[in-house]
């Protein structure tokens, strides 16, 4: 891919000028509470540690499920069909060793929590995604077939989206460099992405492309069907007239959603064509995308690759007040951390090495900016590998029975070691965790309490919380 890409709805010049004729509801942004759909929320949680701590959240998504036994859960005295080729290395917290490949890491770990008994038994890549981006169980479980639909949960972004208005033209919730995808799998891509059962307009934003690229820059206006500054004679003009006619935007998205209960048609379309017009129109927008403001010793420190630079722009879009920023490993040409095949040599060469880079960044970058304390950081995939390597092509399988995870900032106890596995890492043998409280430790320390409920576009409530926050970890 040649250069970035904002995931919004295309439109020629007519459609363009139709919506100008409307104008913008300041309602219609994403950033703003979800029309058709509202928010429940109840006192609870205040007296339980962590609550609250964080005001954002970056969540790395190892799209493809790494191997916990080759990252964060080694076995040196297993049998060598389980133990790998990687040596362990020490860190700053006692009785804890890494693999020797997150050297950064190891020197970092007096600010983590490493999870090392996370389990559940579904093995394929969708539906396992869906449960570890929401927080629940996909309407389809155990299934690489079935794509995302409105009977999705929302992702976690998605529900910021409604929860967390931040009041001005930046979204509540952004995704980068890609949703993830997987090509050999029927249904593509991995549900639990979207805004599912709030509607599309609560979809994060989707930027795509290679930030490490020099030409990477946010789109402007000729990335809407080719439409740009001077066909439409002059932007500032046609936005001044949009703004005048806010009202008329106004009345259209209240009689769509009355129509239509916010369903996938008008209502959403004139939303989604509001929230392009006001993301164009924003300078503080495009600053926050601004890598160039970064040094070049910055930049360095991040990696000058894909996941180093998205990570790195994770960091400016928090700073500049956007809540939740979900970074997926991008789609590396190979397999993304699904290591069937070559597991240790894709591990050592093109996997661990940018992760650690990035992570170690990310987090030494937060604490010298005073930020870390109020920004919960996640790191986890959608399930481990098998401990048994596969002969010939030292590879692992699928192995959602037992996998590792790691939180850090947002009030997170570093030098943290949560649950265990047994002594091949099959599966654990303390504080066995499901995916489910993923989501709600990130809920927890944003503040959202277990009694919250979001409405669908049908009035129905749903629960956010599917199982406890992992509260052990908080100081």
């Amino acid at each position: 891919m040649s250069g970035p890409c904002l995931y919004l709805p295309k439109m020629g010049r007519r459609a363009i000028l139709s919506a100008s004729a409307l104008g913008l509801s300041q309602a219609a942004w994403p950033g703003r509470a979800a029309s058709g759909a509202s928010a429940q929320i109840a006192a609870g949680n205040g007296t339980q540690p962590g609550f609250g701590r964080a005001k954002r959240c970056i969540f790395l998504f190892m799209w493809g499920g790494p191997s916990h036994l080759d990252t964060f859960d080694p076995k040196p005295d297993a049998p060598d069909e389980v133990r790998g080729e990687f040596d362990v290395i020490s860190t700053r917290t006692p009785g804890l060793y890494l693999s020797e490949h997150f050297e950064r890491l190891a020197t970092l770990t007096d600010r983590v929590a490493i999870v090392r008994s996370f389990t559940h038994d579904d093995p394929a890549h969708l539906s396992s995604a869906h449960t570890l981006l929401t927080g629940h169980l996909p309407p389809v479980n155990k299934s690489d077939d079935e794509p995302p639909s409105e009977r999705d949960t929302p992702h976690l972004g998605a529900m910021f989206h409604a929860l967390r208005p931040t009041g001005s033209a930046l979204p509540s919730a952004v995704t980068m460099p890609w949703q993830a995808y997987h090509p050999s799998a029927p249904g593509g891509t991995a549900p639990g992405q979207h805004g599912g059962w709030l509607g599309r307009s609560a979809d994060p934003m989707l930027i795509t492309g290679d930030p490490s690229e020099p030409n990477w820059q946010v789109p402007a206006l000729e990335l809407l069907d080719g439409v740009d500054v001077h066909r439409l004679n002059r932007r500032e003009e046609l936005l001044a007239r949009i703004d005048e006619q806010r009202h008329a935007l106004d009345s259209m998205a209240a009689l769509a959603t009355s129509a239509y209960g916010m369903a996938a048609g008008i209502g959403d379309h004139v939303l989604q064509q509001s929230r392009a017009f006001e993301l164009l129109a924003s300078s503080d927008v495009h600053a926050a995308f601004d890598l160039t403001q970064e040094t070049d010793e910055t930049r360095d420190r991040y990696g000058r690759h894909v996941h180093g630079q998205c990570v790195l722009l994770a960091r400016r879009l928090v700073e500049s007040g956007v809540p939740f920023v979900n970074v997926n490993w991008h789609n590396d040409g190979e397999a993304f951390w699904d290591t069937h095949g070559d597991n240790f040599r894709r591990l050592k060469r093109d996997l661990i090495p940018p992760a650690d880079r990035a992570l170690s960044a990310l987090i030494e970058d937060l604490e010298t900016r005073g930020m870390l304390e109020d920004t919960l950081i996640v790191w986890v995939g959608e399930f481990g590998r098998k401990p048994q390597i596969t002969r010939g092509n030292a590879g692992r399988e699928h192995w959602p029975f037992c996998f590792s995870g790691l939180f850090a900032g947002g009030g997170i106890r570093g030098g943290t070691i949560y649950g265990a596995s047994d002594d091949q890492g099959g599966y654990p043998v303390e504080h066995a965790t499901s995916p489910h409280a993923i989501a709600a430790t990130v809920l927890h320390a944003m503040g959202v309490p277990e009694n919250t409920t979001l409405q669908d576009r049908a009035s129905r409530p749903h629960p956010l919380y599917a199982d406890r926050p992992l509260t052990d970890l908080f100081t």
